[in-house]
């Protein structure tokens, strides 16, 4: 039976790829050039079929066609998001490159570090997650006697719980606004689980990963520049952009690197009354836990303070909190902001808090489903009318993006089938990630000029580079931030791509790069080996 299916399969994927061939080529032809924020993660041949906006001839600047580069929404150039910027657009050409001429270049792939994408980079889905989807996806299966012999007993009971609260069984219509209720019941249920505390259903919205959710919340609270987002610098420049594309002030508080990323509230305070001194309104406090691009975690004690003080303050607190499965040092756990705030005894009424959750990162990296939730508390009904009139106009977000993030909240229990082997995979991806975390970090200590504060937690390493002088110099003459140099000859020297720090903001004066844990464990001897010979020579070549 099984091979019957999967043959059939392959004979309709074969016919689909004839048909696609015959009628695509001539529309290829057609394109055009996509956004210079092209993603740094598509290593298929049709992405890489077309160029990036860096390519464009002189005559596109001088085109008499009605929307040019100076007549489209200034906020639209102002956005930056360096993760999927000019160094991934370089790297991309290059990997396009290497199939013909390997020759010309002193390494033979492109590792890609700049982005949480785990599944890119090897990592197997979870099997019980991709069960159930499949069984929600094609329901015939669940008629198949053969089914049984295929999935496992619990996968199966999972997908007809699922189907029983989506109206028609259909994953491909359209759900509520907020999500499918049955889901919504679900990770309510895990949110109580996990915090101690009970969550509404009604206080979640179902969004195609966490970065809807924050720019939805950028659309409520910005109005003009005058209102404005205290937000971490480093950060990851979703917030930057979006802050950007709705109108709206950054207002930055700086880590404190020597303290392992710690988050002051001097700092804080610091800068909140800079920013009302200038008239601007601030909205809203951005935390991210664990850290991206820094990896710290937050103590509970210090995320007691940042409570007090947006309660204080008058203060939205905005929870990114994408990363709380992947804490990797014994000595530090994840908390919820909701778990402390209510800890603290502090109600719906105290204070507004809005927190991030998404399927792309933790152990499960699905990022490609675009699943994810916020649960909003601490707004009033009317407002809260409008955040779900904003919700509408999007429709619904996908169907199989909600199963999901249902399921990372209830995953299998004790005594399931799958229990055990969904356990061994869990654990499996979560200590592999903490060595090669470890072993990095060990690795960019020992360069020279480098220093790396410890991954804690979140899925990155952000190593501060002592540049010599010669090397900023160098950096001038080319038109370019330092860092970015220096990523730029990383990756023309070696194939490993990382983001500049100048990328997610850093204190002036000071040079970082973003590098991700998630090549897997066989890749990392290799790029230990290619970062240290490149490093050794870059700083021999501009040694003061």
């Amino acid at each position: 039976m099984r091979r019957f299916v999967i043959g059939q399969a392959k004979n309709l994927l074969d016919q689909t790829r004839l048909r696609r061939h015959h009628k695509n080529l001539p529309f290829l032809s057609l394109l055009p050039p996509p956004f210079s924020s092209a993603s740094d993660s598509d290593s298929d041949s049709s992405s890489r079929l077309l160029s990036s906006s860096s390519d464009m001839s002189p005559s596109d600047s001088s085109s008499s066609l009605p929307v040019t580069i100076d007549s489209i929404n200034p906020k639209v150039l102002k956005c930056e998001y360096a993760v999927r910027g000019e160094i991934v657009n370089i790297a991309q050409r290059l990997q396009e490159d290497l199939k013909t001429n390997k020759d010309a270049y002193p390494f033979d792939e492109i590792i890609y570090c700049n982005i949480g994408n785990p599944q890119s980079l090897g990592q197997q889905p979870i099997t019980f997650f991709r069960e159930v989807l499949a069984l929600c996806s094609y329901t015939a299966l669940l008629d198949e006697s053969a089914t049984h012999g295929l999935f496992s007993s619990d996968s199966i009971e999972r997908a007809w719980k699922i189907l029983d609260h989506i109206p028609g069984k259909a994953t491909g219509a359209y759900s509520h606004s907020q999500g499918i209720k049955g889901l919504r019941d679900a990770i309510a249920a895990g949110m109580e689980s996990r915090d101690g505390f009970p969550a509404d259903p009604n206080d979640i919205f179902m969004t195609d990963g966490a970065s809807p959710g924050v720019h939805m919340m950028m659309q409520l609270l910005i109005s003009s520049e005058k209102d404005g987002i205290l937000c971490p610098i480093p950060q990851y420049p979703l917030y930057s952009a979006s802050i950007a594309l709705h109108g709206g002030s950054l207002i930055p508080y700086y880590l404190d690197e020597a303290s392992g990323w710690g988050l002051e509230i001097s700092e804080l305070k610091k800068q909140l009354e800079d920013a009302r001194s200038k008239g601007i309104t601030v909205r809203a406090l951005a935390v991210i836990n664990p850290g991206n691009p820094t990896g710290q975690v937050l103590a509970e004690d210090n995320q007691r303070d940042i409570v007090n003080f947006c309660k204080q303050e008058g203060l939205v607190l905005l929870a990114d909190e994408v990363y709380q499965e992947n804490v990797y040092v014994p000595d530090k756990k994840f908390h919820s902001f909701k778990k402390v705030a209510r800890s603290m005894g502090l109600g719906e009424k105290d204070i507004a808090l809005v927190s991030f959750q998404s399927v792309s990162k933790g152990y499960y990296g699905e990022c490609g489903k675009r699943g994810g939730y916020m649960e909003v508390t601490g707004f009033t009904s009317d407002v809260r009318e409008q955040i779900y009139k904003v919700a509408s106009v999007n429709l619904c977000s996908n169907i199989s993006g909600q199963i999901l993030a249902s399921l990372i909240m209830s995953p299998p229990k004790p005594g399931d089938d799958s229990y055990e082997s969904y356990i061994a995979e869990k654990d499996g991806i979560l200590s592999s990630m903490a060595k090669r975390a470890k072993t990095l970090e060990e690795a960019l200590n020992k360069l020279e000029g480098v220093t790396c504060n410890r991954a804690e937690g979140a899925m990155y390493l952000f190593p501060c580079i002592n540049l010599p002088q010669k090397a900023i110099e160098a950096a001038k003459a080319a038109k370019t931030a330092p860092d970015a140099f220096y990523c730029k000859r990383l990756l023309n020297a070696t194939g490993i791509v990382v983001v500049p720090g100048s990328g997610f903001g850093q204190v002036p004066g000071t040079w970082h790069f973003r590098c991700t844990i998630l090549p897997q464990e066989d890749k990392i001897p290799a790029i230990v080996n290619r970062l240290t010979e490149f490093h050794k020579s870059f700083m021999d070549e501009f040694r003061n």
